[in-house]
Order: structure tokens, then sequence, then C-alpha cells
């Protein structure tokens, strides 16, 4: 349907039509959907050449541009059209003196969201919109579908995700959010190359998921008959690496978590883990918040973000970034004072005091870390480092050096959302197979989320492991963050949606 038709027609209508329209062009000997096209300028790049110049110039320069068609106005015996290609939009100009009155119907007979390209002048009209004035055009996709009304766009949210491709035609929102998306993690590459950082691939599928506190996927290898595991964290494969004296590493890849569905839980989503020998968490604090405060001044030209709420307050990224406690915060926010030393009946009297409910398994480091959760992390504006974390909930980190109950980790909260997760690593394998042996006990009382005995990274410690600072950061709530979205459907590009009715 062209801008100056009146009436929309209906879908099946509109479609049938459309589909005749193909038809009609072979029967004349043509082809819809032609091998190539041979371009020479994409529409930024006219742009960037040709942007000041004065209205009612042509420049005697022929160019050849291609794209889709996002509107098309015809006024007598000219026709106004809008090219976008995959960098900017463009004007063009057809005028029936040019080419003709049989190529000029033709042209207006083209339909909103078919792909064609042009070749012709750059010039500017009277109005000063620069423009490709058409010599010669050729269709070189039809759209058999209309896309949708360009006043009210694709506005429900469900179709919106679950035709993502529509979705970033008519939404120019859509497409910023992910242009913000992809300039941050290419930012983030580069700036960990420039740090000697070596990118890697680890396993996806796994024969021992571990790494993380998660549920798993679960798939079956014909070939070798056995079971494995989606990953749910690159990290016990990344220490690996360390082990074999890579000093420095990391990995951007999806991970698979057998979770629910919410605005901040996809299951599979994408991580930056890094890691680095001769450190430890204090460095990936150092290290986190230059990386991070980077990637917004390359993603959105600055270091302050609107946030992920409407209403809620800018947030400047630029470091240095304060630390507290998680003591420190609960204490600030709930009024009470915790700690995992304490009795577990004790916690438990804590718990029932705030109305945080608990299981009858946990102890008093699960406890603590529940409290948190449910009464202080919602309020943090951030960004945070929060520190030194029980160790009951942290297998793999290692002891703080001034209190063994805790270990040293750090999550950084911004609007109230765990952005990242670091630790100073653990490399002694004696602690470690404890930690797993305790992780299995709780799998085999019905935890699905516990990590089980990982014996072959085990004997990887077993060759020593330096100190080691690692780090996750959450690639999909980076982007959540940078862009001002509020759900994570919004910064994945084809996000897990229920099955439709």
């Amino acid at each position: 349907m062209r801008e100056d038709e009146e009436t929309p027609a209906a879908p099946e209508d509109e479609y049938a039509r459309r589909l005749a329209a193909v038809e009609t062009i072979r029967a004349a000997g043509g082809d819809p959907y032609p091998v190539r096209f041979d371009r020479d300028r994409t529409a930024a790049s006219l742009h960037a050449e040709f942007g000041g110049l004065e209205p009612g110039t042509e420049t005697g320069v022929t160019v050849r541009v291609a794209g889709r068609l996002l509107l098309i106005r015809r006024q007598g015996k000219l026709v106004f059209a809008t090219l976008r290609d995959g960098t900017a939009a463009i004007q063009l100009f057809v005028s029936q003196g040019d080419v003709g009155e049989e190529a000029l119907a033709a042209f207006a007979g083209l339909d909103l969201g078919d792909w064609v390209g042009v070749e012709g002048e750059v010039m500017t009209t009277r109005r000063g919109e620069l423009s490709v004035k058409v010599r010669t055009f050729q269709l070189l996709a039809k759209s058999l579908r209309p896309l949708p009304d360009k006043w009210h766009g694709l506005s429900d949210v469900d179709t919106r995700f679950r035709r993502r491709y529509v979705d970033l035609i008519v939404n120019e929102d859509a497409r910023r959010v992910f242009q913000i998306r992809f300039a941050a993690i290419t930012a983030i590459r580069r700036f960990l190359d420039a740090r000697a950082y070596v990118e890697v691939e680890t396993p996806v599928l796994h024969p021992v998921p571990g790494g993380a506190a998660a549920r798993p996927f679960v798939t079956h290898h014909n070939a070798l008959d056995m079971d494995l595991y989606l990953r749910i964290a690159p990290e016990l494969y990344l220490k690996r690496l360390i082990v074999a004296g890579f000093e420095r590493v990391y990995e951007i890849g999806r991970v698979f978590r057998n979770e629910g569905l919410s605005t901040r839980h996809n299951p599979e989503f994408t991580m930056l883990e890094a890691y680095q020998a001769y450190a430890d968490y204090t460095d990936m604090m150092a290290l986190t918040e230059e990386l991070v405060a980077h990637a917004a001044v390359e993603a959105t030209g600055s270091t302050v973000v609107s946030g992920v709420e409407a209403d809620g307050p800018p947030v400047d990224l630029a470091p240095p970034w304060p630390r507290r406690t998680l003591r420190e915060l609960i204490a600030e926010h709930a009024g009470i004072d915790v700690h995992p030393a304490m009795p577990v009946a004790e916690m438990r009297k804590v718990c029932d005091s705030v109305g945080v409910p608990y299981e009858p398994t946990w102890g008093p480091g699960k406890l603590v870390l529940e409290i948190y959760e449910k009464t202080t992390e919602h309020a943090i504006v951030g960004p945070l480092f929060v520190l030194d974390y029980p160790r009951e909930v942290s297998p793999l980190a290692r002891p703080h050096r001034d209190d063994p109950a805790l270990v040293e980790r750090f999550e950084v909260i911004v609007a109230g959302r765990e952005l990242a997760n670091a630790f100073s690593e653990l490399n002694d394998p004696i602690d470690q197979r404890r930690r797993f042996e305790d992780q299995a006990a709780l799998a085999a009382g019905g935890d699905l989320e516990a990590q089980p005995v990982d014996d072959d990274y085990l004997l990887a410690l077993e060759y020593g492991l330096p100190p080691t600072g690692g780090l996750g950061i959450g690639i999909d709530r980076l982007a959540m963050l940078l862009a001002g979205v509020s759900s994570i459907r919004e910064v994945i590009l084809f996000p897990h949606l229920r099955p439709q009715a």
C-alpha cells in the first residue's frame, strides 16, 4: 500500500494483491527476486559527503544505492520516496521527465517494504532535501506483507518480540537500543584487547554443569551416548586456561539457565567473563568500573545514563565507584547487624523479625544473603561495589583474608539490579573439593541449582592455579542500563516467549 492510498486493504487482500504483482512481473519475463545489485554508496555516506549542499543543487555525481522503501508519495508527474539501508535514510526523487511515463508508473506501483536499487544523480530539492534523482531502478525483493501503519507502528509488545524483524523495520527506538548494545560489546572487546586479554572460546556442551548456581538444560549426545549440559557459565574452563599459562583471558558468549521468564531473566543470555593471573578482587573492581564507563561513553557518548526505570534518577558510571560491605548495607537499610558466624537458630529469628521467608535447610550464610536480597538490594541506586559475601553461598571464591566466614567477592549493583559479580578465585584444590562436596550434598537433598563435583576441574587445580581475579558481567543487563529500558527482552534480538495460544 502506498502512502497516498486512503483506505488500507484487509491483510489477506493486500497479501493477495502483492502476490499477484509478483506473478505479473514473472509473466513479463522479470525477476522479483534478482540475485544481486552492485551499489557504490550508502545513505550515510551520501549525507556525509553531500550534506552541506544548498537547496536546488544538481551535483552531476551519479551513485547507486539500495534499500527498503518506507514511504512513497506521488505528486502529478513526480514521485518522492524514502529509501533506508543499514546506515540511514535518503530521499528518492523520480520525475517523469527523467524516466518516462511507463517507468514512473512502475515506480509509483511499488509497495512500502519493497527492496529496490536505484542509479541516479545526487541533488537537493528546492526545499533543500538531499536526494537521489532516479534514472533507473530495479526491484530487488518484493515484500508480500504490508508494514504496520506508520502512525501507530508495531504497538503490541508481544508481537514486537515475536516479529523482531518487523519491529526493527518500523521502530526507531528498537534500532537505537540494539545499536547501543552492539557498540558496547565492540567497546568491551577493544578495551580488554588493549590490556593484553586474549579472547578465547570454551565449550557450550559440558559433561558437568558448573560455574554458577543454576539449573541446567540437559541434552543427549547420540554418538557418545551420554547426557550433556548447556553451559551455565564458562568459568571453570576459563580458569583451566589460567592453569595452562594464559595469564589474561576473556569470553563473551551465550550461557543457558533453566529458569523462569521475567523482565530480568531469559533462559539464554550473554555473559562476559574475564580472568587475570596474579590479581584479586580489588584489581577486578578497578577493571570493572573502567570497562563499564568506557563502554558507556563509546555506546552513548556519556557516562551518565538514564537508568532502567522511567522515573528513576540518572546514574553516573564515571569511576571511582563507592565500596560498601554487604554487612554494612544490611545494617543501614534493614536496621540489623548479621554475620554468617551467627548460630542458625539466631539467624532464623532475625529473618522472622524482618519478614524474610527461608527454607529449613539453609545455613546462616544463605540466610544473610536472603536478608540482603529481600531488604536491601532493591534500594541501591549505585553504581556500588557490594563486598564480602558469605562463604556458604560462594563455593568458587577465595576465603576472605580477614574473616574466614566470608569470601573475597563483590557484586556491582546499579538501579537495584546486579550488573557484575567477581571473586578472588579459590585456587586451593583441597578446599575446592570440600566446597563441591558440600554442594553435592545440597543437590542430593533436592537443591536443583547446587553444583556437582567436577573432578577434571579439581585435577586442573592440582596442577596449580596462580592467584587469580575473575569477573562476570551480564551483557544484557549492561545494555538495559545504557539504553534505559526496563525489560531484558528489549535488548535481546530474539527473546524466548511463551507459545501462542
